[in-house]
């Protein structure tokens, strides 16, 4: 995925640069976006949801299972764009969202290394993110940009409540995450194009431990990992 989307920011720019070479070089669109103290805008995006996983005393001695990684699942966002400028250089930003996300834990028993199981997490997102953009100087109405700060995510899907099955692996609701990014913004007339790339990881332990269950008792420590490739559209 990073490798597409460095494709993608290249031919982006090479686009945008070769129609811009004589309506940009004045940068007249970003002077106008620049004197907004904040605007709003919309975000549409992919993600890569995965865990990583630390493995109990109890995996160690285990009989049962031999080997439990986690599997890699494929999701999206829509999320709101809330930009306030703090000065030339700083934003503060506020994306509240939705965002589902496919997770998967792999377990392969001891009397058989042929076929894995899998126990699935299907979630449903509420996200908050808070972040601080540091943003470079512009040139021909583009410029780079960073940035990090902290997310809590809610499932409204949790299987935290479910009573009706005692063989899934139980994950918390709720989450905080970690988040560092980078990207590039396009100044248009009327919007702002950014595509992003960013990495989320959690902060605490989301796994809730069951001790009846081999899949829970072999498992320490779950920490969310997630790589959000996303397209804004602000103005």
């Amino acid at each position: 995925m990073i490798r597409y989307f460095i494709i993608l920011l290249a031919s982006i720019f090479l686009t945008c640069s070769a129609f811009g070479q004589n309506y940009n070089r004045a940068m007249f669109n970003f002077l106008y976006h620049k004197q907004k103290p904040y605007y709003f805008g919309i975000s549409l995006g992919f993600n890569n949801n995965n865990f990583l996983l630390d493995r109990s005393s109890y995996f160690v001695e285990s009989d049962s299972i031999v080997i439990t990684e986690p599997a890699k699942g494929l999701g999206m966002h829509v999320q709101m764009v809330v930009n306030l400028r703090i000065n030339h250089n700083f934003d503060f930003r506020l994306l509240p969202g939705f965002s589902f996300a496919n997770r998967r834990i792999s377990y392969i028993a001891s009397d058989n290394f042929i076929e894995p199981t899998y126990k699935r997490i299907e979630s449903v997102l509420i996200e908050a993110p808070f972040l601080i953009r540091y943003k470079s100087e512009p040139y021909r109405d583009m410029r780079l940009f960073a940035l990090t700060g902290v997310k809590y995510t809610y499932d409204v899907n949790s299987n935290s409540r479910a009573r009706n099955n005692q063989l899934l692996v139980k994950i918390s609701p709720h989450d905080f995450q970690f988040e560092l990014g980078t990207g590039i913004q396009f100044f248009f007339p009327y919007f702002v194009f950014s595509p992003e790339i960013k990495v989320s990881t959690g902060i605490g332990n989301v796994l809730l431990y069951d001790q009846q269950l081999e899949e829970s008792k072999v498992l320490e420590k779950v920490l969310t990992h997630v790589f959000t490739l996303s397209f804004h559209f602000e103005g």
